[in-house]
């Protein structure tokens, strides 16, 4: 059985990218098009991973995070931020916003193949 993995990400060219690269690694991907969306999806699915992209509209993925980490059926999934985001100190918001790791864009495919694998081993 494929891992499911959640990508909650708003900008298309970016969205089309990732699931394109889960989806020829064969997983699952379940998509997401901003922060309450997200957590919806999560509540529903209960994804193996998430990949959050922290600029969301509606609501942010530093937010959407802390809301699937406080929901004890939720709690467990590890959370990777998707972000462009690379300034000094957001890595440790993400960190503390709930998320398990940290991939800066643009994406280095190698890098989050070896993120997934070791969430999800």
């Amino acid at each position: 059985m494929s891992k499911r993995i959640l990508v909650v990400e708003d900008n298309p060219d970016n969205r089309i990218l990732v699931t394109d690269v889960l989806a020829s690694m064969k997983y699952e991907v379940l998509v997401a098009m901003d922060g309450e969306e997200g957590v919806a999806v999560a509540e529903a699915s209960v994804p193996d991973l998430i990949l959050m992209d922290l600029s969301l509209p509606k609501l942010d993925g530093w937010t959407a995070a802390k809301k699937i980490k406080t929901n004890p059926t939720l709690a467990h999934i590890p959370i990777i931020a998707l972000t462009a985001h690379a300034m000094v100190g957001d890595r440790e918001k993400a960190l503390e916003a709930g998320c398990d790791d940290y991939v800066s864009k643009p994406i280095d495919l190698r890098e989050l193949s070896s993120k997934l694998a070791h969430f999800l081993k």
